[in-house]
Protein backbone atom coordinates (compact mmCIF):
# COMPACT_ATOMS: atom_id res chain seq x y z
CA UNK A 1 0.00 0.00 0.00
CA UNK A 2 1.29 3.44 -0.93
CA UNK A 3 0.73 6.46 1.29
CA UNK A 4 1.43 10.17 1.07
CA UNK A 5 2.46 11.80 4.34
CA UNK A 6 2.28 15.61 4.42
CA UNK A 7 3.79 17.13 7.57
CA UNK A 8 6.02 20.20 7.90
CA UNK A 9 7.77 19.03 11.08
CA UNK A 10 10.70 17.27 9.46
CA UNK A 11 11.79 15.22 12.49
CA UNK A 12 8.24 13.96 13.09
CA UNK A 13 7.77 13.25 9.39
CA UNK A 14 10.92 11.16 9.14
CA UNK A 15 10.19 9.27 12.35
CA UNK A 16 6.65 8.38 11.24
CA UNK A 17 7.92 7.44 7.78
CA UNK A 18 10.46 5.02 9.29
CA UNK A 19 7.73 3.26 11.29
CA UNK A 20 5.37 3.10 8.33
CA UNK A 21 8.06 1.58 6.11
CA UNK A 22 8.87 -0.95 8.82
CA UNK A 23 5.20 -1.94 8.63
CA UNK A 24 5.47 -2.51 4.85
CA UNK A 25 3.91 0.74 3.64
CA UNK A 26 5.55 2.65 0.83
CA UNK A 27 5.59 6.34 1.74
CA UNK A 28 6.19 9.59 -0.12
CA UNK A 29 7.01 12.55 2.13
CA UNK A 30 6.14 16.18 1.44
CA UNK A 31 6.50 19.16 3.76
CA UNK A 32 3.93 21.65 2.53
CA UNK A 33 0.36 21.67 1.29
CA UNK A 34 1.13 22.68 -2.29
CA UNK A 35 3.41 19.68 -2.80
CA UNK A 36 0.81 17.44 -1.15
CA UNK A 37 -1.83 18.57 -3.65
CA UNK A 38 0.56 18.15 -6.58
CA UNK A 39 1.56 14.61 -5.55
CA UNK A 40 -2.01 13.50 -4.86
CA UNK A 41 -3.26 15.00 -8.11
CA UNK A 42 -0.89 13.02 -10.32
CA UNK A 43 0.04 9.99 -8.20
CA UNK A 44 -1.86 6.84 -7.36
CA UNK A 45 -2.11 6.48 -3.58
CA UNK A 46 -4.04 4.14 -1.33
CA UNK A 47 -4.28 6.78 1.37
CA UNK A 48 -2.99 10.14 2.59
CA UNK A 49 -2.12 11.62 5.98
CA UNK A 50 -2.40 15.41 5.95
CA UNK A 51 -1.40 17.82 8.68
CA UNK A 52 -3.80 20.74 8.87
CA UNK A 53 -1.24 23.45 9.69
CA UNK A 54 1.20 23.44 6.76
CA UNK A 55 2.98 26.22 4.83
CA UNK A 56 1.87 27.35 1.35
CA UNK A 57 -1.49 25.57 1.65
CA UNK A 58 -3.19 24.16 4.75
CA UNK A 59 -4.48 20.59 4.91
CA UNK A 60 -8.14 21.61 4.77
CA UNK A 61 -7.57 23.55 1.55
CA UNK A 62 -5.70 20.60 0.05
CA UNK A 63 -8.59 18.31 0.93
CA UNK A 64 -11.18 20.71 -0.49
CA UNK A 65 -9.37 20.85 -3.83
CA UNK A 66 -8.96 17.07 -3.95
CA UNK A 67 -12.64 16.42 -3.33
CA UNK A 68 -13.69 19.16 -5.75
CA UNK A 69 -11.61 17.42 -8.42
CA UNK A 70 -13.33 14.10 -7.70
CA UNK A 71 -10.32 12.55 -5.96
CA UNK A 72 -11.68 10.22 -3.27
CA UNK A 73 -8.36 8.99 -1.85
CA UNK A 74 -8.89 8.10 1.85
CA UNK A 75 -7.50 10.85 4.10
CA UNK A 76 -6.54 11.05 7.76
CA UNK A 77 -6.15 14.59 9.06
CA UNK A 78 -3.54 15.47 11.69
CA UNK A 79 -3.59 18.58 13.85
CA UNK A 80 -2.27 19.89 17.13
CA UNK A 81 -5.70 21.37 17.78
CA UNK A 82 -8.27 19.35 19.70
CA UNK A 83 -11.32 21.62 19.39
CA UNK A 84 -14.49 19.96 18.15
CA UNK A 85 -14.99 22.63 15.46
CA UNK A 86 -11.70 21.69 13.82
CA UNK A 87 -12.65 18.02 13.73
CA UNK A 88 -16.09 18.82 12.32
CA UNK A 89 -14.58 21.07 9.62
CA UNK A 90 -12.13 18.37 8.56
CA UNK A 91 -14.77 15.65 8.42
CA UNK A 92 -17.29 17.87 6.65
CA UNK A 93 -14.65 18.73 4.06
CA UNK A 94 -14.26 15.07 3.21
CA UNK A 95 -11.71 13.62 5.62
CA UNK A 96 -12.21 9.95 6.48
CA UNK A 97 -10.63 10.15 9.92
CA UNK A 98 -9.01 12.58 12.32
CA UNK A 99 -6.08 12.26 14.74
CA UNK A 100 -4.86 14.86 17.21
CA UNK A 101 -1.14 15.39 17.85
CA UNK A 102 0.69 14.16 19.81
CA UNK A 103 -0.41 10.62 18.96
CA UNK A 104 0.80 7.07 19.54
CA UNK A 105 2.17 5.35 16.45
CA UNK A 106 0.19 2.19 17.22
CA UNK A 107 -3.01 4.25 17.07
CA UNK A 108 -2.03 5.79 13.74
CA UNK A 109 -1.21 2.34 12.35
CA UNK A 110 -4.57 0.99 13.57
CA UNK A 111 -6.42 3.89 11.95
CA UNK A 112 -4.55 3.38 8.67
CA UNK A 113 -5.42 -0.33 8.64
CA UNK A 114 -9.09 0.45 9.36
CA UNK A 115 -9.12 3.17 6.70
CA UNK A 116 -7.70 0.91 4.00
CA UNK A 117 -9.94 -2.03 4.93
CA UNK A 118 -12.99 0.22 4.73
CA UNK A 119 -11.91 1.62 1.36
CA UNK A 120 -11.59 -1.89 -0.10
CA UNK A 121 -14.59 -3.37 1.75
CA UNK A 122 -12.12 -5.74 3.37
CA UNK A 123 -13.11 -7.22 6.73
CA UNK A 124 -10.00 -9.19 7.59
CA UNK A 125 -6.24 -8.68 7.68
CA UNK A 126 -5.72 -11.88 5.65
CA UNK A 127 -5.96 -12.04 1.88
CA UNK A 128 -6.51 -15.43 0.26
CA UNK A 129 -6.50 -16.81 -3.25
CA UNK A 130 -6.37 -20.49 -4.08
CA UNK A 131 -4.49 -22.28 -1.32
CA UNK A 132 -2.29 -19.34 -0.31
CA UNK A 133 -2.82 -16.66 2.29
CA UNK A 134 -1.15 -13.29 2.81
CA UNK A 135 -1.25 -12.01 6.38
CA UNK A 136 -1.16 -8.21 6.33
CA UNK A 137 -0.25 -8.05 10.00
CA UNK A 138 2.75 -10.38 9.99
CA UNK A 139 3.61 -9.91 6.27
CA UNK A 140 3.66 -13.68 5.87
CA UNK A 141 2.79 -15.64 2.74
CA UNK A 142 1.63 -19.14 3.63
CA UNK A 143 -0.13 -22.35 2.65
CA UNK A 144 -0.70 -25.65 4.44
CA UNK A 145 2.81 -26.55 3.30
CA UNK A 146 4.65 -23.76 5.10
CA UNK A 147 5.19 -20.02 5.20
CA UNK A 148 7.56 -17.23 4.18
CA UNK A 149 8.07 -13.84 5.82
CA UNK A 150 8.20 -11.45 2.88
CA UNK A 151 10.55 -8.53 2.43
CA UNK A 152 9.06 -5.07 2.04
CA UNK A 153 9.04 -5.00 -1.77
CA UNK A 154 7.94 -8.66 -2.01
CA UNK A 155 5.04 -7.97 0.32
CA UNK A 156 3.93 -4.83 -1.53
CA UNK A 157 3.97 -6.67 -4.83
CA UNK A 158 2.14 -9.75 -3.56
CA UNK A 159 -0.46 -7.58 -1.83
CA UNK A 160 -1.24 -5.87 -5.13
CA UNK A 161 -1.48 -9.18 -7.00
CA UNK A 162 -3.57 -11.08 -4.46
CA UNK A 163 -5.92 -8.15 -3.86
CA UNK A 164 -7.04 -8.30 -7.49
CA UNK A 165 -6.52 -11.83 -8.91
CA UNK A 166 -6.50 -11.83 -12.68
CA UNK A 167 -5.73 -8.14 -12.98
CA UNK A 168 -2.66 -7.44 -15.08
CA UNK A 169 -0.17 -4.95 -13.66
CA UNK A 170 2.50 -3.53 -15.93
CA UNK A 171 6.11 -3.35 -14.78
CA UNK A 172 5.84 0.45 -14.88
CA UNK A 173 2.81 0.32 -12.61
CA UNK A 174 4.73 -1.74 -10.05
CA UNK A 175 7.61 0.73 -10.23
CA UNK A 176 5.36 3.73 -9.67
CA UNK A 177 3.37 2.19 -6.81
CA UNK A 178 6.21 0.44 -4.96
CA UNK A 179 9.48 2.15 -5.86
CA UNK A 180 7.99 5.61 -6.40
CA UNK A 181 8.15 8.24 -9.12
CA UNK A 182 11.53 9.58 -8.00
CA UNK A 183 13.23 6.19 -7.91
CA UNK A 184 16.09 5.41 -10.27
CA UNK A 185 15.15 1.72 -10.32
CA UNK A 186 14.94 0.04 -13.70
CA UNK A 187 11.97 -2.07 -14.80
CA UNK A 188 14.23 -5.11 -14.62
CA UNK A 189 14.03 -4.96 -10.83
CA UNK A 190 10.33 -5.84 -11.14
CA UNK A 191 11.22 -9.08 -12.93
CA UNK A 192 13.74 -9.88 -10.17
CA UNK A 193 11.08 -9.58 -7.46
CA UNK A 194 8.55 -11.51 -9.54
CA UNK A 195 11.18 -14.28 -9.67
CA UNK A 196 11.58 -14.19 -5.88
CA UNK A 197 7.82 -14.52 -5.39
CA UNK A 198 7.51 -17.33 -7.92
CA UNK A 199 10.14 -19.33 -6.04
CA UNK A 200 8.29 -18.82 -2.76
CA UNK A 201 4.97 -19.84 -4.31
CA UNK A 202 6.62 -22.96 -5.73
CA UNK A 203 8.10 -23.91 -2.35
CA UNK A 204 4.64 -23.58 -0.80
CA UNK A 205 3.20 -25.88 -3.48
CA UNK A 206 0.77 -23.11 -4.35
CA UNK A 207 -2.06 -23.76 -6.77
CA UNK A 208 -1.72 -20.21 -8.11
CA UNK A 209 0.98 -18.71 -10.34
CA UNK A 210 2.22 -15.29 -11.36
CA UNK A 211 1.49 -15.19 -15.07
CA UNK A 212 3.43 -12.98 -17.46
CA UNK A 213 1.50 -11.56 -20.39
CA UNK A 214 4.03 -10.57 -23.02
CA UNK A 215 4.44 -6.80 -23.41
CA UNK A 216 1.58 -6.20 -20.98
CA UNK A 217 2.42 -7.23 -17.41
CA UNK A 218 1.87 -9.71 -14.59
CA UNK A 219 -1.18 -11.19 -12.89
CA UNK A 220 -1.96 -13.78 -10.23
CA UNK A 221 -3.90 -16.68 -11.72
CA UNK A 222 -5.11 -20.13 -10.75
CA UNK A 223 -2.66 -22.71 -12.05
CA UNK A 224 -3.95 -24.66 -15.03
CA UNK A 225 -3.35 -28.35 -14.54
CA UNK A 226 -2.11 -30.17 -17.60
Amino acid sequence: MRLLFAEDEVSLSRAVCAVLKKNKYEVDLVYNGKDALDYLSVGEYDGAILDIMMPEMDGISVLKELRAAGNDVPVIMLTAKAETDDKVLGLDTGANDYLTKPFEMKELLARIRALLRHNTSQTTSRLTFGNIELDQTTFTLSSVNGSHKLTNKEYQMMEMLISSPGRIYSADHFLERIWGYESDADVNVVWVYISYLRKKLSSLDADVVIKATRNVGYSLEKETKK
